[in-house]
């Protein structure tokens, strides 16, 4: 082998060994989680054994419809929905020990591609996404693999940029589960009105308080009762007979049909892959009863993309169960 024959081929292996290293990192755009799947079996595929830092990203799933981010903090894990249809997951790190995320209900406030903290050190938050005034935001930055952000959802890069050309401001993300210690799953329970009872006192609905936006519904089992946010402000709340015989966290959403009516349909949260995309069944949904007349005035705004969240959570501070009430983070 001659001089210029051994600088080739240094040269091709250096080359081979950067590709590979690429080819290896968490969340690169290959054949392994981080490459964009075209099928629901690809991606469950990739999603069950995604390890720090990676991601997997299937958008040809469900290519229209209204979108929900659900944030479960227990399994350290993003999920995105498109009309009720599951089309991305990603690994993330969460609050840290002093910094928890805060659970509950926020719609996306603003969006930046370019961002840095005014908090910590001016630090870059690319493809930032802000869900509470205060400093709450999705955006990307270092997956270790374990809660480690001042309260943050830091995403991967590649998840990151995604995300954010997939949501809008207004978009709604739910946020649930307890970082440091992880949650069961079980059947969820659906907005339905009973056969009897009147609205009690304490009731309300004031849709003029926020005339627009997405729409949804938090059910507390702590508090018996349900409230409808939109645009991530309140604007009714009703008593309600909600089953306790578990503490589980479960959403649904309202998709659009292709030739009928609006389902309700679950998505597939942690414990419950197995009912991703499946529609409500009837006798679940008779499980919860709330007065009729407050059902009528919610029913006008059922469209698609209504997103329902049942929760051990209060509805507000003072409340009883877990001391982080669900709607502190809807503002």
């Amino acid at each position: 082998m001659d001089r210029q024959q051994g600088r080739r081929y240094r040269a091709a292996r250096v080359i081979g060994a950067a590709v590979l290293a690429l080819a290896l990192l968490p969340g690169a755009a290959s054949a392994g989680p981080g490459a964009k799947v075209s099928s629901s079996v690809e991606l469950a595929r990739h999603a069950a054994r995604l390890k720090a830092g990676q991601w997997v990203w299937a958008p040809r799933i469900a290519p229209q419809g209204p979108v929900l981010v659900y944030v479960d903090l227990s399994q350290q894990l993003a999920t995105v929905y498109r009309n009720g249809v599951r089309i991305g997951v990603s690994t993330i790190s969460t609050g840290k020990p002093g910094h928890d995320t805060p659970v509950g209900v926020f719609t996306i406030l603003e969006k930046n591609v370019t961002h840095n903290s005014n908090l910590y050190d001016n630090a870059p938050m690319p493809y930032h996404q802000r869900l509470t005034w205060d400093g709450v935001a999705l955006h990307a930055g270092s997956l270790p693999g374990k809660p480690d952000s001042h309260g943050c959802v830091r995403l991967p890069y590649g998840f990151a940029k995604e995300l954010f050309g997939t949501t809008k401001r207004g978009t709604t993300v739910i946020v649930a589960g307890n970082a440091r210690h992880p949650v069961t799953q079980d059947d969820g329970e659906v907005l339905a009105p009973t056969a009897s009872g009147g609205v009690v006192e304490g009731d309300y609905w004031a849709p003029e308080k926020s005339p627009s936006g997405p729409v949804t519904i938090v059910m507390s089992r702590s508090d018996q009762a349900v409230a409808v946010l939109r645009n991530g402000v309140e604007i009714g709340r009703s008593h309600a007979v909600i089953p306790t015989n578990s503490d589980a966290t479960h959403v649904l959403t309202l998709a659009a049909k292709a030739g009928g009516a609006p389902t309700w349909i679950y998505v597939g949260v942690s414990g419950h892959d197995d009912e991703d995309g499946r529609p409500l069944d009837e006798a679940v949904r008779n499980r919860v009863q709330i007065p009729p007349a407050f059902y009528a005035q919610v029913a006008p705004i059922l469209m698609p993309g209504v997103t329902l969240l049942v929760t051990q959570s209060p509805l507000a501070p003072g409340g009883l169960g877990d001391a982080q009430p669900v709607l502190d983070g809807a503002r």
